[in-house]
């Protein structure tokens, strides 16, 4: 069933999503050479507990991944594109990272992720991130009352085909407001013109991810971390968004002044 939400429930999902801005901008921004990713991971959940907020990966259990998932943050390192388990491991020049947190605040909940290149970026990698960011705007710009959801899906293809990047179809976005995961499912591939049509109130979280040469995927032996089957690089870009007669709201957006992240 999906929900729709009245303009002040978006308003409580744009507090969430303000927060989980914030917290993307600082790991973001801590991202460095020399820097272990239980440090960022450590780093969020202070923030979370100062906030008050509640993390919805911590004891997060779906059908795969190895037990519940004991973290606040998704930390993938170049290969790794979704799910990945904050471990010991210190950053080196050139990686590619990706953070994705969601949390919520007062029952609701936000969802955002962002790939940032450590130390000194290769121009491949930089266009593989251009790629996500290019197709998120697209797909944010199709979520208008009246369109359908092939509008969305078929946008983020387009800009991932136009790079010519390959596209997989296994893992997309997802309607989000009261928890983390709700109807309905947001391929990043899918035809114009098709599938559930748009309404406002809708909220939903936009993620293209795309691997550079694979559309294949594999898990590591942590059940969790999921790479790209040929150990190409990847990225992932994501952005919690509301449905408004008056266009799509990107809710996990800060303000300019604030440091704002992508699209």
């Amino acid at each position: 069933m999906i929900e729709l939400k009245s303009p002040a429930e978006i308003e409580r999902m744009r507090t969430t999503g303000q927060f989980v801005a914030q917290v993307l901008a600082e790991l973001a921004a801590m991202a460095e050479v020399g820097v272990n990713l239980l440090d960022l991971e450590h780093h969020a959940r202070d923030m979370i507990r100062r906030r008050g907020a509640e993390s919805c990966y911590w004891d997060y259990a779906p059908s795969f991944g190895n037990g519940p998932f004991r973290n606040v943050t998704c930390l993938s390192v170049n290969d790794a594109v979704l799910h990945g388990l904050p471990h010991d491991y210190v950053l080196r020049d050139g990686d590619v990272l990706t953070a994705d947190i969601a949390v919520g605040i007062d029952g609701w909940v936000a969802d955002a992720a962002r790939t940032v290149v450590v130390g000194t970026p290769a121009d491949q990698d930089l266009r593989l991130v251009r790629a996500t960011e290019e197709a998120l705007v697209a797909g944010i710009a199709a979520a208008r009352p009246g369109n359908r959801m092939g509008d969305i899906s078929a946008a983020i293809e387009a800009v991932a085909s136009g790079y010519g990047y390959p596209i997989n179809t296994e893992f997309g976005g997802h309607g989000l407001g009261r928890t983390m995961h709700e109807d309905p499912h947001v391929p990043n591939k899918g035809r114009a013109g098709r599938g559930l049509k748009l309404r406002a109130g809708m909220t939903l979280a936009l993620e293209p991810w795309l691997a550079r040469t694979t559309d294949r995927i594999v898990f590591d032996p942590d059940g969790w971390t999921i790479r790209s089957a040929d150990g190409s690089r990847t990225a992932h870009s994501e952005h919690t968004i509301a449905i408004t007669d008056d266009g799509p709201q990107v809710l996990t957006r800060l303000p300019r002044h604030e440091g704002s992240t992508p699209a």
